[in-house]
């Protein structure tokens, strides 16, 4: 335990000052503040709609998943494995790192923990700060009913599922930046998988749930059809999916990265 609390604290140290470590922090800002602003100024058109506090919600809500949930988290997966690897292969030190007198597994297991922090923290941020700016939001215009509902289960089931959702795609971006040290090809299939993601989830496909790169959509797709946004479950074929790629290729790569150790 104490060997993998140092190999993370080592990830964090060399990653603090990475693009992929702000990203998880500036783009929830940027984008909830985008959003945020773009009700402010729009708000007498919403107030003529006379919605009730959850489609409010909802509405504000859907705002951010849909620029984020479907585009930016994908791309955003993609480029942080890459970016947590490529420390390693842009310095040549992946000899040096597995001599460290630490467990290997801990080593490997670090990288990767350090990576789901970072999809972690980004998406507890969107959360938290959608909750935040929607009652500031209430603060700036109060003919608005945004305190009159409570969107909390709603956002935490959201997130969760998005979390979940994006960890397929992490394990199969985080092998193939073990393999490759140059940017294209991890991002080129990264890319191709998630425009063909976002297609297979969009049009329904029976079997998306199997793409990896789909799982978000679907995640997004299936709430919105969800009579009560607030019942809809965690735990779907999406989901499990997610969870049994992670878990496989998890163990892949410990073995890959073993190996391109003693190169």
């Amino acid at each position: 335990m104490r060997s993998l609390y140092i190999s993370i604290y080592s990830e964090f140290y060399k990653s603090r000052k990475t693009l992929a470590f702000w990203a998880s922090i500036l783009l929830p800002l940027i984008i909830c503040s985008l959003i945020t602003f773009g009700f402010y100024s729009s708000s007498e058109k919403i107030l003529n709609l006379h919605q009730p506090p959850m489609i409010l919600w909802l509405r504000y809500i859907s705002a951010a998943l849909g620029v984020m949930g479907i585009l930016i988290l994908p791309f955003y997966v993609i480029f942080m494995a890459f970016s947590v690897n490529n420390i390693e292969h842009k310095n040549d030190t992946w000899k040096s790192l597995f001599a460290q007198p630490l467990n290997k597994f801990s080593i490997y297991a670090a990288k990767y923990i350090f990576a789901v922090i970072l999809i972690f923290l980004s998406l507890f941020l969107f959360c938290s700060l959608t909750f935040a700016f929607g009652h500031l939001l209430q603060l700036l215009v109060q003919k608005f009913n945004f305190n009159q509902y409570d969107p909390s289960m709603i956002l935490i089931k959201f997130y969760t599922k998005l979390f979940l959702s994006s960890l397929g795609i992490l394990s199969i971006q985080f092998i193939l930046s073990l393999l490759w040290g140059d940017f294209l090809k991890p991002m080129g299939i990264g890319f191709v998988g998630t425009i063909m993601g976002i297609i297979a989830g969009n049009v329904g496909w029976k079997y998306a749930y199997l793409i990896p790169y789909s799982h978000p959509s679907l995640v997004l797709s299936g709430s919105k059809a969800a009579a009560n946004p607030s019942n809809f479950p965690i735990f779907t074929h999406e989901i499990y999916s997610s969870l049994i790629y992670a878990s496989v290729l998890f163990i892949l790569g410990y073995f890959i990265v073993t190996k391109k150790s003693i190169k």
